[in-house]
């Protein structure tokens, strides 16, 4: 009697090991699966924002090697370097914000109490920058050309302004 008692407890604990190994190998397949599927998702939803943003920046002189070389100096070749351009020029489009009636170069004269001020701008390519300018309660866009001059300074030109309706 004891030893058939054994014998069935070796065989209990042999049938409790053999389902216990069963279902961890399966779940470790499982969870591996779900992870290389996972992975897999966010690989393809990385490429797809990866993608946007090199659509969104195909305007941007950050990526246009053609308005980069505009800024090469033909005497001794050098190219000015448009990382330190671009704040550059962006900050002073961004001075004339301070003025009493606020920035000339949004197309548009004070229209209320509050003066039209620049709020973000990009610049384009080596010829034209975009912002978003608003006066608080009425806001719009502007495309503007900018020269660097010979002494190294910048003048600024509106190409193209569109005020949006109050809603």
């Amino acid at each position: 009697m004891k030893k058939s008692i054994l014998l069935y407890l070796f065989i209990l604990s042999l049938l409790f090991n053999v389902f216990t190994y069963m279902y961890y190998s399966k779940q470790v397949n499982f969870e591996k699966d779900s992870y290389k599927k996972l992975d897999t998702k966010l690989r393809d939803s990385l490429n797809l924002v990866v993608n946007q943003l090199d659509d969104a920046n195909y305007f941007a002189l950050e990526t246009n090697q053609n308005a980069q070389e505009y800024f090469a100096d033909d005497a001794t070749g050098e190219f000015i370097n448009h990382e330190k351009l671009i704040p550059f020029v962006k900050d002073k489009l961004m001075e004339f914000n301070d003025l009493p009636n606020g920035n000339p170069y949004v197309g548009f004269e004070k229209m209320s109490a509050q003066k039209f001020i620049i709020n973000k701008a990009k610049v384009l390519n080596h010829r034209w920058i975009i912002a978003d300018f608003s006066d608080g309660s009425l806001w719009g866009e502007v495309i503007i050309k900018y020269f660097i001059n010979e002494d190294k300074t910048v003048s600024f030109e509106v190409a193209e302004t569109v005020l949006h309706h109050k809603q």
